[in-house]
Parts: structure tokens; sequence; C-alpha cells
């Protein structure tokens, strides 16, 4: 859908307020009921139906009445709200002209109060060329529904995130300025996509950076996942810069193999057809000598130092899961064990242990000791075993009068309960026998009833002729 900002300048307070109605109503609903939207609204004199005439005139919302009358929010409305937030915010206050789409964004210039010009990226999910999100995408996780708004936001969510933290280590990247919802603002690139680029003066110095983005972010911990000439732009100065990261998993993701792979043939195939560079002859040239390399000829993912960063955990990437951080917390908490076992082993060497917390450590550090006198333990073994023995021979006579004792108390109360059971059971056989004899009303007087008209229905004829034969 076309965004059309001329038609912010006429929208009121009271557009807006319906407007976060419903998009607060489908939290919890596919299509809003419209009592709902005025409920949530709250504007005076049934306002809020002449509100929802007007925003469904300018598409800002669908109308559905094929179950129930209510609304949902368009894409265009959507945009509306993320706009108008960021402009009250103060950080832009123009939208120029759509510099680039893409499968499930779109991308346009803004403008701020002093003239700089920045990059606002609209994430839409959903179009008809990539519907597949949620196979190729985690946003949902456990969920089961969803709409392509929720996933959208979710989107911005992530790429803001990624761009943030990848600008704080130094990567090559559009400074992340804003986010709202699906809307995420940028700097913007003085570049060209390197799939418009037809010639450059040093490309196997552009290769060998490319190459070296991907191999650094593995070592971050992360994984790119759509690394093409799409998503890269370069400069008039040959200056590399990455774009587009909703996709970005962490190397323990269980695809992070294929995934590196992937990128890694793109690029290759890529120089290898538009600047005919012939990777054979380059090896030395490109700065990987620590790397080993398999039969394609680019990097091997195993062979790569992943101990660079924890970008993955830190921003909850893709693959790193809960399971990871509970593994990750025993490892620190074992490291601890450890250190506190050496302490203690120590301890049992000079002879001042005594028992705790960690008394079965410390009892089979002690066991290790008694190993060297094997006599004495052994004498001492059947001493206990003889005394034990005879414990037992003078506990056992009194141990069996108790057992006697609840057995008889237990054959009283097993008679006491059979007694009340049978009184419960003859109960119920007088109650069964008095019910058969009469006292329940005939089946003709149950199941007789009148039609409409006055008329006996056909059953309770039947009935009456069988009672008088």
């Amino acid at each position: 859908m076309k965004l059309d900002v001329e038609t912010l300048r006429y929208l009121s307070k009271d557009d807006f307020r319906v407007l976060t109605a419903v998009e607060m109503g489908m939290r919890n609903h596919e299509i809003v009921p419209t009592e709902l939207v005025d409920r949530i609204a709250c504007l005076k004199h049934g306002g809020t139906y002449k509100v929802l005439k007007n925003l469904l005139k300018h598409k800002l919302l669908h109308h559905d009445s094929s179950k129930y009358d209510g609304f949902r929010l368009t894409y265009l409305g959507y945009d509306f709200l993320a706009i108008k937030t960021l402009v009250n915010r103060g950080v832009f206050t123009a939208v120029g002209r759509q510099i680039g789409v893409g499968k499930e964004s779109d991308i346009f210039e803004v403008a701020t109060e002093d003239g700089t010009v920045l990059a606002m990226k609209l994430h839409r999910l959903g179009r008809t060329s990539f519907r597949a999100v949620k196979s190729k995408r985690d946003y949902l996780r456990h969920r089961n529904s969803y709409s392509w708004l929720y996933l959208s936001r979710l989107a911005a969510l992530k790429e803001f995130a990624f761009m943030k933290a990848l600008e704080e280590h130094e990567f090559p990247v559009p400074k992340a300025v804003d986010c709202n919802r699906h809307c995420v603002i940028m700097s913007l690139v003085q570049g060209y996509s390197l799939v418009q680029v037809k010639q450059l003066e040093n490309p196997d110095v552009v290769f060998e950076t490319i190459i070296g983005l991907v191999i650094r972010l593995a070592e971050h911990g992360l994984i790119h996942c759509d690394f093409n000439e799409f998503n890269i732009m370069i400069d008039d100065n040959e200056k590399v810069t990455m774009i587009d990261f909703p996709q970005m998993v962490s190397v323990s993701h269980r695809n992070a193999q294929m995934y590196f792979d992937r990128d890694m043939e793109c690029i290759f195939k890529f120089f290898r057809k538009r600047f005919n560079l012939s990777f054979h002859e380059e090896k030395e040239a490109i700065d990987q000598s620590e790397l080993d390399k398999d039969d394609s000829g680019w990097p091997c993912f195993s062979s790569i130092s992943k101990s660079d960063g924890f970008l993955d955990k830190e921003l909850a990437a893709s693959g790193f899961t809960r399971k990871d951080q509970n593994d990750l917390e025993k490892f620190v908490e074992g490291k601890a064990e450890q250190d506190a076992g050496s302490d203690e082993e120590e301890l049992v060497d000079e002879g001042h242990v005594s028992e705790g917390q960690d008394g079965a450590n410390i009892r089979s550090l002690s066991f290790l000791r008694l190993e060297d006198q094997n006599e004495q333990a052994v004498v001492s073994h059947d001493e206990d075993e003889r005394s034990l023995q005879a414990f037992v021979n003078d506990a056992h006579g009194d141990v069996r009068g108790e057992n006697e004792k609840e057995e008889e108390e237990d054959d009283e109360i097993t008679n006491e309960n059979d007694a009340e059971l049978a009184k419960r059971l003859n109960k119920q056989r007088r109650q069964a026998v008095a019910a058969a004899r009469g006292r329940r009303r005939a089946l003709s007087a149950r199941n007789s009833y009148k039609d409409k008209g006055n008329k006996s229905s056909q059953n309770a004829k039947i009935q009456k002729q069988m009672a008088c034969w």
C-alpha cells in the first residue's frame, strides 16, 4: 500500500484516539468489535462511529462483518501511528521520497528539524512475495496465532537491537536512531547497493573486506543469514556497509553452518560472475592464513574461533535458548564447586575438616585415608556388627508385640467399617425396592404431554391403549 502522508495533516486527535483503540483491541482480537472500540476510545455523543467512517474512507482501517461487526488496522493506519509517535518525539519532521523496497520492508527518506536526512524503514511482513515467515523466522517461537502487524513489530525490534549492538562493536552498519512499532529510523548510507555496481577499482580488496566481515560476525557469535549483494552498500571510496539484520541467528543455531556456507557462497558466486575473480589464484591474497579451507575454497565454519564476544547471548539471538543459558549457569556453578573442593582438600590434609554442607565430599576424601588402615577397619566393623545384632535381638520382642497390637486394632476398625457398609447397602436396597413398587410416577404419566392445539402425542396415545389392555 502506498504511503501518502498528506492525509496526516487532516487527522484530528479523535482520529488517532480511535486508531489507538483499535490497536489496543487487536492485542486479543483479530477483528475488534465496534462496541469494544467505542468503550476504549471513550468519545462523547457517539463520536466513535463518525470517526470510524472517516478512517475507513482513508483506508486506515478495514471493516469486517462476516462473523460480527468489527474493524482491524491496515498497514497504512499502523504507519500513521508510528510516524505520529516519532514526530511527537522530535525524531524527524518531514517524510520524503521512497528510496527502497524489499520483500518485507519499504524505505523512505525523512528529515530532521535541522535538515539532516535519515532513513525510515517500515517492515511489512505478509506480502505475497514473502509469506513463509513462520518457517523462515523465529519471531513467533512458541506462539500458534499471530498477525502480520505483530510480526512486523517483532522484526523491527530485533533489527534495531542488532544494529545498536553491532554499532557499539564498531561494525560498518548504519547508526540506529530510534524505533517505534514496525518503524526503524537509522542514518542514511551514502552509497549504492553492490548489485548496482558494475566496476570496482580494487575488487579483490572489497572481496577480502566482505569475507572478513562474515568471519568477524561469526567470531562474535552471529551469522547474517542474508549476506548477499543486495544487503551490502558501497560508496565512491569503496567503503562497505552492512544492512538488513532481522534474520540474524546465533552460531549455536542448529543450521548455523548451513547459513554460514550460504553467505559465503553468495559472495564468492557474485564476485566470480561480476568481476571475474579466480579464487584458486586469490587464496594467498586473502588474509585468512589461520583458517582452514574446504574443497570450495572458502573458510570452514568449524575452524572459526568464536571467542571474541557473546552478542548472540546478549541479544537472545535465534538458536541461543534458555537451555543454553541454564547450561552456562551450571558450568559456572561447577567451576565454583571445584574451587571450593580444592580448598576443602587442603583442609583435610591439615586435619581441620568437620561435617557441613559438603559432607559427602569430605567423607569420600576421608575414606581414602582409611584405606591405609584395613586391619583396624575390619576389627571395628566386626564389633559394630555384633553390637548391632544384640540390639536387634533385644528390640525384636518389643517390635513384634507392637505389631500384634496394631494388627488387632486394624481388625477392629475393619469390622466396624464392614458393619457400616452393610447398613448402607441395606438402606439403598430398601429404597430401590420401594421405588420399584410404585413410589415413582408411572411411565405413561411421565411421558405424556400435550402438543400445541391440545392434542396428545402419538406416543401418549399408544401408552394409554396399552394401559387399557
